[in-house]
């Protein structure tokens, strides 16, 4: 199944019976809660989910958004309504980092039919189409979680990776080169690392690039599906951003969930600064 799934193409699937599942995931590191913005307006039917609480555990050692428990994920994709066998559509305000990570933790677990609404909420509302205040009647859905089917680096598979195959850091080029670090106690990225800032994948409009220009992206920086690729980020949620490019682009991929804040979390872990 194609990742993405434009207004136009979602707009009349919502008037069916039954309609996709709708999880409005919108989220920002360091700003207000997502839940806020859901209740000054959301797509009718959607139902929030907290990407802190409902799509990670909780931080440690083994980073900011870990994995979930199984059973965990599996509650909180029933209380919002998931079933095994219904599309789900999963939406942001743009840019599709946050519904990104959503869409890939389901896909992990063992979901078959999960899109992204391309553009996200800002794309839906440029549109002129409905929005609404109103929470919805949400049905438990009986979503089975079934882990392990997206491969996955941990921290000794992701710098093997970084120097047999090619490990994208989809961070700002900034905090890969360790100018800055707002959020991680250690600057730089992983030693042998290709910068590749997950917000190239997208256009202003918050949207995804062509198959076609992704491709030629990942190419330039030696990702192509004749080689084993990998991202990471700061916590695992803007490389699943980077998975969605690339899975648009043609090219598999392992998400190192940990990212950095994994990664630095045990000090024998060499760090890297600088363009190379």
């Amino acid at each position: 199944m194609q990742p993405l799934i434009d207004v136009s193409a979602l707009a009349p699937l919502l008037r069916r019976e039954p309609p996709p599942i709708l999880l409005d995931v919108r989220w920002h590191l360091g700003g207000p809660p997502g839940i806020e913005a859901y209740r000054h307006g959301h797509l009718p039917g959607a139902v929030f989910v907290d990407l802190d609480d409902d799509v990670a555990g909780p931080p440690g050692p083994a980073g900011r958004h870990p994995l979930p428990k199984p059973a965990d994920f599996e509650a909180a994709m029933r209380r919002a309504g998931v079933t095994g066998d219904r599309l789900v559509v999963v939406y942001d305000d743009a840019d599709s980092t946050a519904a990104a990570r959503v869409w890939w933790t389901l896909r992990y677990f063992g979901h078959e039919r999960v899109r992204v609404l391309d553009g996200g909420y800002r794309a839906w509302t440029e549109a002129k189409r409905p929005v609404t205040t109103e929470d919805p009647t949400v049905k438990p859905g009986d979503f089975i979680a079934r882990p392990g089917r997206l491969p996955l680096l941990d921290a000794e598979g992701a710098g093997d990776l970084a120097h047999g195959g090619v490990l994208l850091d989809a961070r700002a080029a900034e905090r890969y080169r360790g100018e800055v670090e707002p959020v991680d106690p250690v600057a730089g990225h992983i030693p042998g690392a290709v910068s590749a800032p997950t917000m190239g994948n997208v256009g202003v409009d918050g949207r995804f690039l062509p198959a076609g220009l992704l491709r030629e992206r990942f190419a330039k920086l030696g990702a192509t599906d004749a080689v084993d690729v990998g991202t990471y980020c700061g916590s695992g949620v803007t490389a699943a951003h980077e998975i969605l490019a690339l899975t648009v682009a043609g090219v598999p991929a392992a998400l190192y969930v940990g990212s950095w804040s994994n990664w630095v979390a045990d000090p024998d872990n060499p760090v890297a600064t600088g363009d190379s």
